[in-house]
C-alpha cells in the first residue's frame, strides 16, 4: 500500500469531518471494531446502552443542532433494536446517517451468524435511501450520498450496511460536495396567498414543526402580527414553532377531525405552515374540510403536499416561502385581532396530586430558557394549558407516535445544549422504552431533570378505552416501578414524589443538580384529558 493509499476507515472519518460530525453515537459490536480501531481524538464516541436509545439521542443533538448525525449500530440485531427510534426520526424528519456492520464478505454466501440478509432492505420505507456497497472501496462515497441524501429536503435518515472487513481495504477518499439544498416558492402562488390573506376577515394560520426546524419563528411571528391572524399548533406538532404567551396564540388542534372542524369553525382561511392538512389520530367527520373553507398549505415535503385532502399546495422551503410570503404582504392590515386566549386558572394543591398542578409548579419554577422533550401523551392537553413554551429551539417530542424517544432525546439535546437545563417530561409507561438512557446521562454529568409523571399505567389508553367503549382491556397498569431504584441502578440522583407538600423542595433540588437527577411524581390517576380537543371550551 503506497504512502497515499488510504483505506475505507481513514476515508469515511475524512467524510465524517466534512460534513462537521463531532460526535458519534454508538452500540458496539463485533462487526464494528474495524471501524472503532483506534479512535481518533477529534469525534467522540458516545455510548448507548441500547440502540433504540442511541438512535434516540443521535435524533436530539441532530435536531437541536441543526446538524446530520451519524449512528453505528451492531448488525441486523442492533438495526432491529433500533427500528422503533428510526422510524421516529423519519416523522421527525431528522438527518441521520446510520451505519450498521455486516459480516466479513467472504462469508456472505454462506448465511454466517450474525449475517443481515438483504441489508439494505430492512430499514425501507423509513429511510430516504440505503444503500449495501457493491465494493469495499465504494463505502465512502456511499456514506457521503447519504449525508447528501438526509439534509435535502423534506430532511430524514440514510442507511449504509459495512461488511466488517471493509474497513481495512484500500481506497480513495471520497470528492468533497456540497448541495444547495434551500429552493424558494412560486411567486405566482405567493401573490395569490397573500391577496387570500388579506381577502380574508378571520384568517387562521396553522404552525407546524417544520418551521421550528427551519429556523423561521421570528419570521412566523412577523407575518401573524403584520396580518393578525389567529395562529394554532398543528395536531401532534413536535415542535414549538410560535410563542405560546403571545396574544395571537390561539392554542392546539387536536388530532380529531370533529374537535379541529370546532377550533377552525369561525376561520374564513386556514393557511397550513411547515405541517400536513391534517394529522388525524381518530375517525370522525372534520367539517372544515368540507365545507368549501379556503385552505393553504405550504411545505417542503411532496408527498406531503400530495397527500393533503383539501386546498392549494406552495412547496418551498420554509424560510424561503415566508420571506416571500411577508415581501408581498402589505405592511398593516385593517383586520382586528383575535381575543386572546383565556388564561387557564390555577389548579389546586391537593393530594392525590393532579397532573395538572405538576405542571403549572414545574413551569413556574424551571429556568426561563430551560429546553423542554416530552413523552407524556396522557398529560400533554394539561401541558399545553399549564406549560407554555416560548417558541423558537425550546420543545421537542416525537412525531410518530411511537414510545421511547423523547429520553434519550433529551441526552443528545443536552449534549448539543451545554449549559442549558434540559427537562425530561415523561409518562411511566414512556420511561420504560429506553431507560438505559439515563446511564449515558449519568456517565456525562449532563444538566437533565428527568421528571416522571407516574399514573401507574398507559394513561392514554385508559382515555382510548373510555373513549372507545372497550371494557377490561388488559395490560393496561403498572404497578410497582421503582424509578427511583432504577435511577440509582444507572447512577443517577432520584427522589420521590407522593405528597403534594414536598413537590416544590424536590423540583428545585433537581433543577439545581449539577448532573442528571430524576423525580418520581406519583400524580392522580383518574385524571386524563386526553382527547380534550380545545381546552379552553
Amino acid at each position: 500500500m503506497s504512502s497515499k493509499t488510504l483505506t475505507v476507515r481513514e476515508a469515511t472519518l475524512g467524510v465524517l469531518r466534512s460534513f462537521g460530525v463531532d460526535r458519534v453515537f454508538g452500540n458496539p459490536g463485533s462487526t464494528e471494531l474495524g471501524f472503532l480501531h483506534d479512535w481518533p481524538a477529534d469525534i467522540e464516541y458516545v455510548l448507548g446502552l441500547q440502540e433504540a436509545c442511541v438512535v434516540g439521542m443521535a435524533d436530539g443533538y441532530a435536531q437541536a443542532t441543526g446538524r446530520p448525525a451519524f449512528v453505528n449500530l451492531h448488525s441486523a440485531a442492533g438495526l432491529g433494536h433500533a427500528l422503533g427510534n428510526l422510524f421516529t426520526a423519519f416523522r421527525n424528519k431528522t438527518p441521520l446517517v446510520v451505519t450498521a456492520g455486516q459480516q466479513a464478505r467472504s462469508l456472505l454466501r454462506m448465511r454466517p451468524y450474525l449475517f443481515a440478509e438483504e441489508a439494505e432492505q430492512f430499514p425501507k420505507p423509513y429511510v430516504k435511501w440505503s444503500s449495501e456497497p457493491a465494493r469495499a472501496e465504494d463505502v465512502p462515497a456511499a456514506v457521503a450520498q447519504a449525508f447528501l441524501t438526509a439534509m435535502q429536503h423534506p430532511r430524514g435518515p440514510a442507511f449504509v450496511s459495512v461488511p466488517s472487513d471493509d474497513w481495512t481495504r484500500p481506497t480513495t477518499a471520497a470528492p468533497i460536495r456540497r448541495i444547495a439544498t434551500e429552493f424558494a416558492p412560486d411567486p405566482a402562488a405567493v401573490v395569490r396567498l397573500a391577496a387570500a390573506i388579506q381577502a380574508a376577515k378571520r384568517p387562521a394560520f396553522v404552525v407546524g414543526a417544520e418551521v421550528d426546524r427551519s429556523g423561521c419563528v421570528e419570521q412566523m411571528l412577523a407575518v401573524a402580527e403584520r396580518t393578525k391572524a389567529a395562529v394554532w399548533a398543528s395536531p401532534m406538532s413536535s415542535r414549538s414553532s410560535f410563542p405560546e404567551r403571545h396574544p395571537l396564540f390561539a392554542g392546539f388542534l387536536p388530532a380529531a377531525p370533529e374537535g379541529l372542524a370546532r377550533a377552525l369553525r369561525d376561520s374564513d382561511l386556514i393557511v397550513v405552515f411547515g405541517a400536513p392538512v391534517f394529522t388525524f389520530h381518530v375517525e370522525g367527520q372534520c367539517d372544515v374540510l368540507d365545507d368549501e373553507t379556503p385552505v393553504w398549505q405550504i411545505t417542503d415535503d411532496p408527498i406531503e403536499a400530495a397527500s393533503a385532502a383539501v386546498g392549494d399546495t406552495i412547496i418551498s422551503t420554509l424560510g424561503k416561502a415566508v420571506d416571500a410570503l411577508l415581501s408581498t404582504l402589505p405592511n398593516t392590515t385593517d383586520r382586528e385581532p383575535p381575543s386572546a386566549r383565556p388564561t387557564a386558572p390555577v389548579p389546586s394543591a391537593q393530594n392525590p396530586i393532579p397532573p395538572a398542578y405538576v405542571l403549572s409548579r414545574l413551569s413556574a419554577l424551571m429556568p426561563q430558557d430551560a429546553i423542554v422533550v416530552e413523552e407524556a401523551p396522557s398529560h400533554r392537553p394539561a401541558m399545553q394549558r399549564y406549560m407554555p413554551i416560548r417558541g423558537a429551539g425550546s420543545f421537542y417530542t416525537l412525531a410518530s407516535g411511537g414510545l421511547g424517544y423523547s429520553l434519550p432525546a433529551s441526552v443528545g439535546i443536552a449534549l448539543a445544549r451545554p449549559g442549558r437545563r434540559i427537562v425530561c417530561l415523561v409518562g411511566d409507561g414512556s420511561a420504560m422504552y429506553c431507560i438505559q438512557a439515563i446511564w449515558t446521562a449519568a456517565q456525562r454529568g449532563l444538566a437533565v431533570t428527568f421528571v416522571v409523571m407516574n399514573n401507574r399505567g398507559y394513561g392514554a389508553l385508559r382515555a382510548f378505552s373510555q373513549i372507545m367503549q372497550v371494557h377490561r382491556p388488559p395490560g393496561i397498569d403498572l404497578p410497582a416501578l421503582d424509578f427511583v431504584g432504577l435511577a440509582k441502578g444507572l447512577g443517577c440522583a432520584a427522589k420521590r414524589v407522593t405528597d403534594v407538600a414536598d413537590l416544590d423542595r424536590t423540583l428545585v433540588e433537581a433543577l439545581a443538580s449539577n448532573g442528571p437527577m430524576l423525580v418520581d411524581i406519583v400524580v392522580d390517576e383518574t385524571t386524563s384529558d386526553l382527547f380534550n380537543s380545545h381546552p379552553d371550551d
